[in-house]
């Protein structure tokens, strides 16, 4: 401002140029965030399909009579896992994962819903029986 309380053009112009700065910085950070906590979702749904893919294995590999209990997690949200011939599937918010289980025999298919508790076990032909 000059003494006589009108503002020039030069600083009308660089207080433009700070507000253009200031909102693309917002726009980046607020991506980069979104982007990160897509990860980091992303991440924990597939360390929950790996570990039920674990515990499946595990029950294959062990014979004839052996079981396993796991309870699926709550806290991550709603989620489905469909278990179907030598694959699992994850679904949650709109999206997808999945997970080959080779060499192994399951003659249903089955779903497990986050927050509940399943009993896997061998029977004596040899099938895995999620309940």
């Amino acid at each position: 401002m000059d003494n006589k309380g009108f503002i020039s053009i030069e600083y009308l112009f660089s207080l433009f140029i700070i507000l253009i700065i200031a909102c693309s910085l917002l726009f980046y950070s607020s991506s980069t965030i979104s982007s990160s906590l897509n990860i980091e979702d992303a991440v924990s749904h597939r360390i929950i399909l790996d570990s039920v893919a674990n515990e499946i294995s595990q029950v294959n590999s062990n014979g004839e009579g052996y079981s396993k209990y796991i309870e699926l997690p709550s806290d991550k949200g709603y989620f489905e896992i469909t278990v179907d011939k030598s694959k699992l599937m994850i679904e949650y918010d709109g999206k997808k994962g999945e997970t080959l289980l080779p060499l192994l025999n399951i003659d249903s298919r089955y779903k497990l819903v986050s927050g509940n508790g399943y009993h896997i076990s061998k029977n004596d032909e040899g099938k895995i029986v999620i309940a």
